[in-house]
C-alpha cells in the first residue's frame, strides 16, 4: 500500500474507494485503489473499458470526491479541502486534456491558451500563448476559433493551454481518441516532449499500447483496482 501523506510524490492515492448509487443498487467504481506518481514521472494507465481507468483521474485531481481512503495531491490531503480549496490548489499547478478538447468556443486559439494563466494570474498571458501556440505549430491559426479548426489543431491548442501555466501534474484521458493516426501520433510526440520539457508529471489514460509503452511506467487497471 502506498503512503499518502508522502511528501515527495505530487499524487498518493491510499486505498481508495469510490461507490455510487443505482437502480440495481451500489456500484463499486474503484475497490481499494493504490497508485503513485514520482515528481517528473510519466505513468501510462491502461485496461478495459469499465476499469476506472477515468475515475482515477477525477477522484486524483479533485473533481470526484472518494467514498473512502486518501488523495494526497501536491502535498495537500485532498479530504482536508473544500470545493473552492481544490479548485485553487489544482490553479496553474495541475492541468488536465481529455479526448473532446473542451476549447471555449466563443474564444480564439489564443484566448483559449491565455485563459488559465490569466486565472492563475501570470503575467504577460497573451504573449505566452502565443509562443505555446507556436510550440504546438499553430502560429498561423491563433486568431481562429474552435469550430475553423481540426480535430488534431484543436487537441493541439488543448495541449498548449494545458502547459502553459507549466503545471506540477499533467492528467491526460484519451488525449488521441478522437484523432486519425497521424494526428494521434503528432500529439503524442508533443504530450510526451513537452512534459519533459516543462518537468511536468504525467498521468496518462489510453487504450494504445504503442502509446503506453513511451511512459516511464505502464499501470494496468482492472475491476477498480490496480491489477497485479
Amino acid at each position: 500500500m502506498f503512503d499518502a501523506s508522502q511528501p515527495g510524490a505530487p499524487l498518493a492515492l491510499d486505498g481508495v474507494w469510490l461507490t455510487l448509487p443505482s437502480a440495481a443498487g451500489p456500484v463499486e467504481i474503484l475497490r481499494g485503489l493504490d497508485f503513485q506518481v514520482e515528481a517528473e514521472e510519466r505513468v501510462a494507465v491502461v485496461g478495459p473499458s469499465g476499469s476506472g481507468k477515468s475515475t482515477l483521474i477525477a477522484i486524483a485531481a479533485g473533481l470526484e470526491r472518494p467514498t473512502k481512503g486518501k488523495v494526497r495531491l501536491l502535498g495537500k490531503e485532498l479530504s482536508r479541502l473544500d470545493e473552492d480549496g481544490r479548485a485553487r490548489l489544482r490553479r496553474g499547478r495541475v492541468s488536465l486534456v481529455f479526448q473532446s478538447f473542451h476549447l471555449l468556443p466563443n474564444m480564439t486559439a489564443e484566448e483559449n491558451v491565455a485563459a488559465p494563466l490569466e486565472i492563475a494570474g501570470a503575467k504577460g498571458a497573451a504573449k505566452t500563448a502565443r509562443e505555446w501556440l507556436d510550440r504546438v505549430g499553430l502560429a498561423d491559426r491563433r486568431t481562429h476559433y474552435p469550430h475553423q479548426l481540426s480535430g488534431g489543431e484543436q487537441q493541439r491548442v488543448a495541449l498548449a493551454r494545458a502547459l502553459a501555466t507549466r503545471p506540477d501534474l499533467l492528467f491526460a484521458d484519451e488525449p488521441t481518441g478522437n484523432l486519425d493516426h497521424a494526428n494521434a501520433a503528432h500529439v503524442a510526440d508533443l504530450i510526451f516532449a513537452l512534459a519533459i520539457e516543462t518537468r511536468a508529471a504525467l498521468v496518462l489514460v489510453t487504450h494504445d499500447e504503442t502509446l503506453a509503452a513511451r511512459a516511464d511506467r505502464i499501470v494496468r487497471m482492472a475491476a477498480g483496482r490496480v491489477a497485479p
